[in-house]
């Protein structure tokens, strides 16, 4: 089974083209091959490009877990240098299907750079989901481990709680984010982000991610985090997210569709082989 690796501000994915796998990738493979010690290592799989009858070309986004991801910003980012790389795709515009609806991505920079467009941010409470009457859920309150939080939620066509908080720490998203990944409430469970505001233009976050665990970067997240902020009066359209892999650029519309711009690295390529998938 071949694959290239990548990675997206140290957020790194696998990706696999389905004519490579000779079938479909079961749970139990996936978990495998993103295993950091009895796989490849990752942080998902990307597995396309997939035919669509509505874009150029559809993708699938695997959680290390085994479970199916809607929409990754880093992930997208990611295949569309792979699509770059293997000639598919050049400066233009193309549109890539996911679960978690069409997104457009443009590649520039000589691949090293990609822009998607992510589409609309909602905090409707029935489109995140969250449970309860319809509203938009935005400064709750809730009480996780023995701990209050204020959070808003948010779609990106996945799910988002963002936390607001004056500090970060790595093991504050170790801590409270599986608690808040798996809490009633988040019938989908949920990717959670904790969020400081920096400046007008500048925002960090610490980030737990659903089906993957504690991340130094993601572009779902980093959009969530910022129409949170956006949303909330506290930062300006155009705002750098910083995390501990690096920074992505967003930017909003007025009807809160964002554009997020994020480097690519190509890191390897080869092939896995069979005795890796072996029963013990």
């Amino acid at each position: 089974m071949k694959y290239v690796k990548y990675h997206g501000l140290g957020n790194d994915y696998i990706v696999i083209r389905p004519t490579d796998v000779g079938g479909d990738l079961d749970p139990r493979q996936v978990r495998l091959i993103c295993d950091r010690n009895y796989g490849v290592g990752s942080d998902g799989i990307l597995l396309g490009p997939l035919r669509s009858d509505t874009c150029d070309f559809r993708l699938r986004i695997l959680n290390p877990d085994g479970s199916e991801a809607e929409k990754s910003g880093n992930g997208l980012r990611i295949f569309s240098r792979y699509l770059w790389d293997h000639g598919l795709v050049h400066e233009n515009p193309f549109t890539v299907e996911t679960l978690g609806g069409t997104v457009v991505c443009q590649v520039h920079s000589g691949g090293k750079a990609v822009t998607v467009e992510m589409g609309e941010v909602s905090f409707l409470s029935t489109k995140i989901p969250v449970v309860g009457n319809e509203r938009e859920v935005l400064r709750e309150r809730m009480d996780i481990g023995g701990t209050a939080f204020e959070y808003c939620a948010a779609t990106v066509g996945n799910p988002h709680c963002v936390i607001l908080c004056n500090e970060l720490s790595p093991n504050l998203a170790r801590h409270y984010g599986p608690l808040i990944e798996t809490d009633s409430r988040f019938p989908n469970r949920t990717n959670v982000q904790f969020l400081q505001i920096i400046d007008r233009h500048n925002i960090k976050i610490e980030i737990w991610e659903r089906g993957a665990g504690y991340t130094l970067a993601s572009g779902s997240s980093s959009t969530a985090a910022a129409a949170v902020a956006h949303r909330l009066g506290l930062c300006d359209p155009a705002i750098t997210v910083h995390m501990p892999g690096g920074s992505l650029a967003i930017r909003f519309s007025q009807n809160f569709a964002a554009t997020m711009t994020g480097p690519v690295t190509r890191i390897c390529e080869g092939n896995m082989d069979p005795e890796m998938f072996e029963e013990e």
